[in-house]
């Protein structure tokens, strides 16, 4: 068969060409990491980042447990302030080594990934890294990302995480009588 009797070659190299062109290219997902210290041992900090550790210092923190607990694989799905549906799935739970991920998906907004590293320092406590990675899937999810990760707010959301998961760390040494 000769190259003039395939009428179709025109047509798939263009769409190859589209498919390859810069501007169907989808860009790389944003990411933000922040850390901050905890006066407690890792074995007291990690379990605070698991969908029922959060209730206990995250205000409206309501999961609804799909599957599972802790361990990977498990699900559960959430209500944001503003009533946007997010399932989460634990992709790594290895609260030995100190980490947690999640992959996530915000109804109509964003997906992506959210991981929780914690060590202890010789000094002692905790050191806990958070880091976002999200794509927005859709015009309003874009925006969403650009300002969620962007820096004051980002900033501003780790240091609710270290004041309210130090305040859940206190009330617990309280209630066990330390």
């Amino acid at each position: 068969m000769s190259s003039s009797s395939f009428p179709g070659k025109w047509a798939i190299l263009l769409i190859v060409f589209c498919f390859w062109s810069p501007c169907a290219m989808s860009t790389a997902p944003a990411s933000q990491a922040g850390s901050f210290h905890l006066d407690a041992p890792l074995a007291q900090v990690l379990p605070l980042f698991t969908a029922e550790g959060e209730r206990a210092w995250a205000a409206g923190w309501e999961p609804e447990l799909l599957s599972g607990g802790e361990e990977r694989g498990s699900a559960f799905r959430t209500r944001g302030h503003d009533g946007r549906e997010t399932t989460w799935i634990v992709i790594d739970y290895r609260p030995a080594e100190g980490r947690v991920s999640y992959a996530r998906l915000a109804r109509d907004s964003n997906i992506g990934l959210v991981d929780v590293t914690c060590s202890e320092p010789a000094s002692g406590g905790t050191d806990v890294s958070v880091r976002y990675t999200l794509t927005g899937v859709s015009a309003q999810g874009r925006t969403f990302v650009r300002e969620f990760l962007g820096g004051d707010r980002y900033r501003g959301m780790i240091e609710e995480w270290r004041t309210a998961t130090s305040a859940a760390l206190t009330r617990r040494r309280r209630a066990d009588g330390g």
